[in-house]
């Protein structure tokens, strides 16, 4: 018995399932969780010392790769000092100065410790601002657990949501509508039904929770244009997306700009954090300037603020997402040549340094049911033959794998070795 397994038998006896976070419990691939020790560049290492390059990157904060020696010093320095004060500090001045600076859609910004609470905020702030309660999502986007959010379609295509989780109530679930993913029609009829009482439309400007779906910039344009016509605000999740397609977030890759941005992962450069923001007109709204309220007692923990701040500073040197974009390219062209030899019904969605692999004859993948219609189990066979091979991606089939800065040739060179050898067993 490996000692991950021996873990996980004891972690069921004190926490649900075994995990603090469903996808950690493996129930997508079949198998037992692995316990992770410790970390290095590109590679993570399991609690039996076995090695696997890491395309997960603590689901995409690690942008540096692991224990990046500034990113590093900066924590040791922090921690040195305090590890939280619950009272301000000049680095959390400074991380947000440096959000702001590198956002430009973003005025002001606040501070939270995760990316559920940012988007809970980002929504309670646009209902205060707007006076009004019905808030716009779409399907495969996932925006954290917070009541508002976790919601199915209705009955129809423009009947408001149903709980899609025990504990919802379904009066709150009846003040969300949940919309085709890059339907632009869809947009339209729901603005024309509902416009007067839409607060928001949330949406990941590029999805990263049902794997990587990549938008039209129509249809961003379509719900920059709705939202300017019915007086809604429109809230880009780039938690994922920002700091990791591009240093001003998707929103800067398609020129569309959100009044809202909520972001997480990389401005804590792995430590938990969280933050909204956007125009000073709506953040005027937020306690203590305004009246819509939020507090957090460790929001803008030091340690956290100096590790994003870190991370954020080595994001700017020339040439960072060129080279970034220039290895996820090497790595999703080999995998589609292996793909092709081995006649593996394969599409694969990417933007620099995201990507996902769909085993599918569709095509392309653009919505929830073009994921849907991809197959898991092809994906859990591919999955468990990577890690054998020591290729560690996330448990799920509609996840988004990452990767660093610090992935190399030997690293895509061994991945695709891995991938020739688990291709051939897929037919």
């Amino acid at each position: 018995m490996s000692y991950s397994q021996t873990l996980f038998e004891e972690a069921q006896r004190y926490m649900p399932g075994g995990v603090n976070s469903p996808v950690r419990s493996f129930k997508g691939v079949g198998g037992t969780p692995l316990f992770f020790s410790h970390a290095q560049g590109p590679y993570i290492f399991d609690s039996d010392n076995q090695r696997y390059v890491d395309y997960v990157g603590s689901w995409g904060p690690m942008i540096l790769g692991h224990q990046d020696t500034d990113v590093i010093e900066s924590v040791q320095s922090s921690v040195s000092k305090a590890l939280s004060f619950g009272a301000p500090t000049k680095i959390e001045i400074e991380l947000a100065k440096c959000i702001c600076a590198l956002m430009p859609s973003i005025e002001k910004v606040r501070l939270v410790c995760s990316g559920t609470e940012a988007t809970m905020t980002a929504l309670r702030l646009a209902r205060g601002y707007t006076e009004r309660d019905l808030i716009v999502k779409f399907e495969g986007c996932y925006h954290g657990h917070s009541d508002s959010l976790l919601i199915k379609s209705g009955s129809g295509a423009l009947t408001l949501g149903q709980p899609s989780s025990p504990g919802v109530p379904a009066g709150i679930a009846q003040t969300t509508l949940n919309l085709e993913f890059n339907s632009s029609d869809a947009v339209h009829a729901a603005f024309a039904k509902y416009g007067e009482k839409i607060a928001a439309v949330i949406v990941e400007p590029v999805a990263g929770n049902m794997g990587c779906v990549l938008p039209t910039r129509d249809f961003l344009l379509t719900l920059r244009q709705a939202c300017d016509n019915y007086g809604a605000i429109l809230i880009f999740d780039e938690v994922i997306t920002g700091f990791r397609v591009a240093l001003g977030g998707a929103q800067s890759l398609y020129q569309v700009t959100p009044d809202l941005t909520t972001l997480g992962k990389i401005i804590g450069g792995g430590m938990p954090i969280g933050a909204v923001g956007g125009k000073k007109s709506i953040m005027a709204h937020l306690a203590p300037e305004g009246p819509v309220y939020q507090a957090g007692t460790l929001a803008g923990n030091p340690v956290a603020c100096s590790a994003g701040l870190a991370t954020l500073s080595k994001l700017t040197a020339e040439s960072f997402y060129t080279k970034l974009y220039q290895t996820t390219e090497t790595l999703v062209t080999g995998f589609t040549e292996l793909a092709k030899k081995h006649e593996i019904p394969l599409q694969i969605n990417w933007l620099t340094g995201m990507f996902t692999l769909f085993f599918t004859t569709d095509p392309k993948v653009h919505c929830f049911q073009d994921v849907m219609n991809s197959s898991s189990e092809i994906f859990k066979k591919f999955y468990h033959g990577m890690l054998a091979q020591g290729i560690y991606f996330g448990p799920s089939a509609y996840e988004s794998a990452f990767v660093s800065i610090v992935h190399d040739k030997a690293c895509i060179d061994q991945t695709l070795a891995a991938a020739d050898k688990v291709f051939a067993t897929l037919k």
